[in-house]
């Protein structure tokens, strides 16, 4: 990092990164399956494709083959969710904590999630966060998701911030691409949504965090750089 780099944003991922959307996620696809005659699926198997979408928790659980029937599930599954954004789950440890001392700082954060607007509105509002937020960008919010970095611009723009003066901060590679290609400093949050064959190491982020409650030291170290 240089000694130039100056913060004003912290971006963060939303599910397994912000959020700990696991608990409401697998309710609903286990409620799906039982729907279509399916057992459910085992928690440890299917919580590391969250960060993939609704469809890789379907093909996880491994209980059909048959791509028709994994649609229904799909379907059933996203209108059940729809209806119980936000159940179980709720911020990860410490993230509330985050969130204050980047607003303390004088800093503005954001959100940039792979999540469709549909699921991504509802979740902010019930979390209470949508008018802290200094960008909210969704899967859809433009022609092309993360890794791509144009989620990355659209936050910047709407948070009338610099790609530069940001930090990412993602559990996916999808998420550190697209943080890298857009110029900031990224965190790769290992606590998140990782699959067996996942090597964060690899992928290129300023740092890797195994908990939430790391967060405060690097945003303090960052914010150092502005004085």
């Amino acid at each position: 990092m240089s000694d130039k780099f100056k913060l004003s944003c912290v971006l963060f991922d939303l599910d397994g990164t912000l959020v700990d959307t696991a608990p409401d996620l697998i309710a609903c696809l286990n409620t799906a399956l039982n729907a279509h005659g399916f057992q459910a699926a085992a928690y440890a198997t299917v919580r590391p494709y969250i960060s993939f979408g609704a469809m890789e928790m379907i093909q996880a659980a491994q209980v059909t083959d048959d791509k028709a029937i994994q649609n229904q599930i799909l379907t059933t599954m996203l209108e059940h969710y729809e209806n119980n954004i936000l159940v179980h789950g709720g911020f990860f440890s410490g993230i509330d904590t985050s969130l204050d001392l980047i607003e303390s700082l004088g800093l503005k954060w954001g959100i940039v999630t792979n999540k469709q607007q549909r699921f991504t509105q509802p979740l902010v509002k019930a979390l209470k966060i949508e008018q802290r937020a200094a960008c909210i960008i969704s899967g859809d919010t433009t022609a092309n998701s993360k890794p791509h970095p144009e989620p990355m611009f659209a936050a910047c723009e709407q948070a009338q911030v610099k790609a530069e003066e940001c930090v990412f901060i993602g559990d996916a590679l999808h998420d550190i691409s697209a943080g890298n290609e857009a110029g900031m400093q990224t965190i790769a949050a290992t606590y998140g949504y990782l699959t067996a064959k996942d090597q964060p190491e690899q992928w290129g982020a300023n740092s890797l965090i195994t908990m939430p409650t790391q967060i405060n030291s690097l945003i303090t170290n960052y914010y150092a750089f502005n004085k």
